[in-house]
């Protein structure tokens, strides 16, 4: 099922205003509280947005798209903040146009590539943390496994604390 007129427009203010707050978002929907706004979001947008490290509402890459022909292009922000791990992910990561891999050969590829040892389950979290960004896709086969949404020079990616 679609997203109806108002989920649109109010997805196109998220990508927009991108990163906001409950607060922004409230005022602009004219809303009573910052709770109401979270439930819209969690009934209506749950899988077009997520929060970043500081709590602020993003929209995802797919939402960008939906919402291209409501949104200028020139006010939106490209860059996506992420932390040391998910950059080297990022860097050794399967492209769009390769075969996805698994967590444990992105894991390899780091140990490999890297001064650094993370474990299966933090390659695994910041994997999961990077689909929901949408830097990153899941293809599902035996295992699941993961590839770049898209080149990694059209990601513009700055690495937060």
């Amino acid at each position: 099922m679609g997203l109806s007129e108002e989920a649109r427009e109010r997805l196109a203010d998220i990508v927009e205003l991108q990163p906001t707050k409950n607060g922004d978002l409230q005022e602009r929907w004219d809303m009573e509280s910052g709770s109401e706004v979270h439930q819209y979001l969690e009934g209506e947008l749950r899988d077009y947005y997520y929060r970043d490290e500081d709590s602020l509402v993003r929209a995802t890459t797919e939402a960008t798209d939906l919402v291209s022909d409501l949104v200028d292009a020139s006010d939106v922000e490209d860059t996506v903040s992420v932390t040391d791990l998910e950059a080297s992910v990022i860097e050794v990561l399967a492209g769009p146009d390769e075969r996805s891999e698994s967590v444990v050969s992105v894991l390899h590829k780091l140990r490999d590539r890297f001064d650094a040892d993370p474990t299966a389950d933090e390659v695994r979290r910041a994997l999961q943390r990077l689909k929901r960004k949408g830097v990153v896709t899941t293809e599902h086969r035996t295992v699941p496994t993961f590839r770049l949404a898209a080149a990694r020079a059209d990601l513009a990616v700055e690495v937060s604390s």
